[in-house]
């Protein structure tokens, strides 16, 4: 119980199951079936109170189902009006500290479902002028969970908590395009030189670099969007199975109108609720869009590495701010720690996608019991990408410094600038420029003007920024 974060009198009170009773702290709005997950699951210690996106789900899923179920008649207005005030606190991130359960568990969510219930009803109770505990009144299946099964709720709640942390991850996605946005144009007039396979390519901007970051970001988030939108297709009303049995006709469609109403969102009924009730699809594309922004992120930190290796015998275009020193034994080394613990994180996010996809693949007949160990991973890896895209952008982008100078000077001395070169001189005498510098070690720049092939003026005319980025015709 040491998870439990409310002041505890040490008084209890005894609640009754299909295993026996069970003394429930008093100050507890969760009961019995609650505290056996908390004594079952102790496995990744990340709890369900540390991520109030999921508490607010639990509350908009029980909020829809108490609505629907009132419409229809089956509910008396005190109990409706009661549910529903405790539903709207949970929205409102009340109460988080009474789901001290543990994300991963047994059981297919049914300890989350029923946290939710004995939590609203508890408080239901207490709303009514009642004792917590006095379930006749106001009860955690009969009244919150009616129409309903954690094979319907449980991942009706979880799309939803997924989709209110994708909000998350969308603005921290949007931030960091924001700053390679920057850096694009602060570094638009320095030329570099373009790599293909770690040798010299062509000349290009620094600029460019730094805008085909931006949009990489810009495609991964719309890939993203798209992903996020299939979470909103739902099984509520499904309940065990599919089959809809213990709920009245209707139910669905009226549950899903009111989840629509709470959320202002597109939320869309499942159109075969068999198939829905053990299909995971939805998080496994959600899962695999956060690997490719994983992938994508992994290559530009790759890059930043790359780019700012020396700083004396590296390439060291740009200089990442220093942020810490670099060697117990060598003196004077600063590393690229930024861009490393970023590597770090998007091995695990790709990880993580792999553990979603054999969960999800590990659905048997009518249900799969994996989703809490699928819902986990793609917290946890949308919590480490936004925060490592957070850092990557606060503690490294924002502080990138360009070498300008020496930029151009590889420019210069690079066999690739021969290509910029070739529709002014031809193939032949590129190719001649070419093997004569690389024999000589000499500057294919100086050799050019040497030899009267073009003059200075010429070749920085060709090698100006702004004739890096497009397609362009320069008459001499």
């Amino acid at each position: 119980m040491e998870r439990v974060r409310f002041k505890r009198s040490g008084k209890t009170r005894t609640e009754h199951d299909l295993l026996g009773n069970k003394e429930v702290p008093v100050e507890a709005l969760f009961g019995i079936q609650t505290l056996r997950c908390i004594e079952n699951f102790d496995i990744s210690r990340d709890y369900l109170s540390e991520y109030p996106e999921f508490t607010k789900a639990l509350g908009i899923v029980k909020l829809g189902a108490v609505l629907a179920n009132h419409e229809l008649g089956l509910i008396s207005d005190e109990i409706k009006d009661a549910i529903s005030a405790a539903c709207k606190e949970l929205m409102e991130g009340m109460h988080t500290e009474h789901f001290p359960i543990d994300m991963v568990q047994g059981g297919a969510g049914t300890s989350t479902n029923m946290n939710a219930n004995e939590v609203i009803a508890n408080r239901a109770l207490e709303i009514m002028g009642r004792e917590r505990g006095e379930y006749k009144y106001c009860s955690p299946n009969d009244h919150v969970n009616m129409a309903q099964s954690t094979n319907d709720a449980y991942p009706t709640a979880m799309h939803i908590g997924l989709y209110l942390t994708h909000f998350h991850v969308r603005e921290a996605l949007q931030n960091i395009m924001n700053s390679f946005e920057a850096k694009e144009k602060e570094f638009a007039s320095i030329i570099k030189m373009g790599r293909t396979q770690l040798q010299d390519a062509v000349p290009m901007t620094l600029g460019q670099s730094f805008g085909a970051y931006k949009f990489a970001m810009k495609h991964e988030l719309s890939r993203l969007e798209k992903a996020a939108k299939e979470l909103l297709f739902i099984n509520m009303g499904a309940t065990a199975i599919g089959t809809g049995i213990t709920s009245e006709p209707g139910y669905a469609e009226a549950c899903i109108k009111h989840i629509r109403e709470i959320t202002g969102w597109d939320i869309r009924l499942a159109e075969d609720l068999v198939e829905a009730t053990h299909d995971t699809s939805s998080m496994v594309f959600y899962a695999s869009a956060l690997k490719m922004i994983a992938i994508r992120l992994s290559k530009i930190c790759n890059d930043l590495r790359l780019l700012s290796s020396g700083p004396r015998t590296g390439l060291a275009e740009i200089s990442l701010p220093p942020k810490q020193p670099g060697s117990s034994i060598m003196p004077g080394k600063v590393n690229p720690v930024i861009p490393e613990v970023v590597n770090q994180v998007c091995f695990k996010v790709i990880a993580n996608e792999m553990a979603v996809s054999l969960a999800s693949e590990a659905a048997q007949l009518e249900l799969n019991v994996m989703e809490p160990v699928m819902v986990h991973s793609i917290v946890e890896s949308s919590d480490w990408l936004i925060r490592a895209l957070d850092t990557l952008r606060l503690e490294c982008i924002d502080g990138i410094k360009a070498n300008p100078d020496h930029c151009r000077h590889m420019v210069e001395h690079s066999i690739g600038i021969v290509t910029a070169l070739k529709p002014y001189i031809g193939y032949d005498k590129s190719s001649e420029i070419a093997q004569e510098a690389l024999k000589s070690g000499g500057s294919v720049y100086k050799l050019v003007m040497d030899r009267g092939l073009l003059t200075k003026e010429q070749l920085d005319t060709i090698l100006d920024p702004k004739h890096m980025v497009k397609p362009v015709k320069i008459i001499f």
